[in-house]
């Protein structure tokens, strides 16, 4: 048994996410940006968003890609439990601001804001795609009133995140 315990660790290490993104626990980086509703511009401060409760700060590498599009949508169609919940959604991605106005009301159906993450905040939310730098990896986090990040999912598949994050949302109002 002794000599499969290698293996085995190895197969549990390589079946983490990719992303060592921020622990629970942390302090959310504070940042200001730019983003679209509705496909209208407007400026974006972490800390504003935080006065109106919890907030799903979602990570996604490219807009308009297959996974990133399915991800949007299933937040929208997600966004009357969110606020119910009392929790806003912003997700963010290196993308311009032109093309968030467009995915902003194509695929997030004008439900919630879209940001552009700037390469200091992808890197302080640890978010850097190992595989394309330039992009950031698909990371959402929970963050509450405080600021302190309560619940962190990084996994490439977009499929989990919305349910997750949902779920993290709801038992902080418990």
């Amino acid at each position: 048994m002794k000599r499969y315990i290698p293996f085995l660790v190895a197969a549990f290490m390589s079946a983490q996410p990719a992303s060592a993104a921020l622990p629970v626990g942390a302090t959310a980086p504070d940042f200001q940006t730019t983003g679209a509703l509705a496909g209208k511009p407007f400026k974006l401060h972490l800390k504003d968003q935080l006065r109106h409760g919890p907030l799903v700060l979602y990570f996604y590498p490219k807009a308009f890609t297959q996974g990133c599009t399915f991800e949007a949508k299933a937040f929208a169609d997600a966004m009357p439990e969110f606020r119910k919940a009392g929790a806003r959604v912003v997700g963010m991605s290196a993308d311009d601001l032109e093309t968030l106005k467009r995915f902003s009301t194509e695929a997030c159906r004008s439900a919630f804001p879209v940001a552009t993450a700037s390469a200091q905040t992808i890197k302080a939310y640890d978010v850097v795609l190992k595989q394309k730098p330039e992009l950031t990896d698909r990371t959402s986090y929970v963050i509450d009133r405080k600021g302190k990040i309560v619940m962190v999912h990084s996994e490439l598949d977009w499929k989990d995140h919305v349910a997750k994050t949902l779920a993290a949302v709801r038992s902080l109002k418990r």
